[in-house]
């Protein structure tokens, strides 16, 4: 068990991959915003990868572990000290029953840090997931965002065994403030919905991630697109409205002239045009995406290479990126 001491801008349990299979239902997905620092933490501690683990938003977290514990934190560098002592990342860790973790603010580029802790986070599962869907109140601890004074319990663990395990150095991600993001065109894109114009200028443009943006959607900049037609028709005046369908976690929604990357928290469903998908292998890197500081510039991919990026991002996130310090 460990208790919270500062919950920090928003630290909640996620687990990977949230609770699937729910959109048609109108629940989303949650779970970690970056999932493979998430895994990759829950491996160096011997975790299944998907395990309970706490997603630490901009830092400023604290806790006392009141039991001895096997600790890992991947992610952004927020600094993390061990009653004081700065505590390396991408590595496992012996903590003892009385130490203080404390992250401070994040020192670079990256957004958010996973703390995995050996035997996971033990909270109760809500519709098959440990995940935290805070606009809803649902899963998680309480279904909200830790707070100081709250005593959160870790389930049972090995031994020390899985000390000294560490993330390959070459296979650490460099996190920047320019991201290159890849995406797949459709299911509403060129020529039938954008111009080919339009399409081009997406692919081309530096786009700057607004201030007012979050795990539900990261909205960017507004353009005034051409479009291809004059109208939405039965749906609507502007030619952005089409008749409500189901959104995909990582749709590019285009609700006007605002682009807003629906995130893992996202709507399921809506009445907006969506003219370019996030490739999966690539979500990871919006949990790392500073709102009001980074920019993106897309990289158009076929299904075909989205499916290859995506099996490359499994195998980066598995055991196979781990070496023994």
């Amino acid at each position: 068990m460990f208790e919270v001491l500062e919950g920090g801008i928003q630290t909640t349990v996620q687990d990977f991959p949230g609770r699937e299979g729910l959109l048609d239902q109108g629940i989303c997905p949650a779970g970690p915003f970056d999932n493979v620092a998430h895994r990759l933490a829950n491996i160096l501690v011997n975790n299944a990868p998907g395990a309970a683990g706490l997603e630490v938003t901009a830092g400023n977290f604290q806790a006392t572990f009141h039991d001895d514990a096997i600790i890992a934190l991947c992610g952004a560098n927020m600094q993390p000290k061990l009653d004081g002592e700065p505590m390396a990342m991408w590595a496992s860790h012996k903590v003892r029953k009385g130490q203080t973790l404390a992250l401070s603010s994040v020192d670079g580029g990256g957004f958010r840090s996973y703390l995995a802790v050996a035997g996971a986070i033990d909270v109760p599962e809500y519709l098959g997931s440990k995940s935290t869907y805070v606009p809803g109140g649902i899963g998680g601890f309480e279904g909200r965002p830790l707070k100081k004074g709250d005593l959160v319990k870790i389930g049972p663990h090995a031994s020390e065994g899985y000390l000294h395990r560490q993330v390959r150095h070459d296979l650490i991600p460099v996190y920047t403030t320019e991201w290159e993001l890849e995406a797949v065109p459709g299911p509403q894109s060129a020529p039938d919905y954008w111009t080919w114009e339009d399409f081009d200028f997406f692919f081309s443009n530096t786009w700057k991630l607004d201030r007012n943006s979050n795990r539900m959607g990261y909205r960017m900049q507004s353009h005034q697109w051409q479009w291809a037609r004059k109208s939405g028709g039965v749906a609507g005046g502007h030619p952005s409205n089409i008749l409500d369908n189901g959104y995909a976690v990582g749709a590019v929604n285009i609700a006007g002239d605002q682009p807003i990357i629906l995130g893992v928290d996202g709507p399921t469903l809506g009445g907006f045009v969506c003219a370019v998908g996030v490739a999966w292998g690539a979500m990871w890197k919006l949990g790392q995406m500073a709102p009001g500081r980074d920019t993106i510039r897309f990289k158009e991919l076929t299904i075909d290479q989205a499916a290859d990026l995506a099996r490359a991002t499994d195998l980066w996130a598995s055991a196979q990126s781990l070496t023994r310090g």
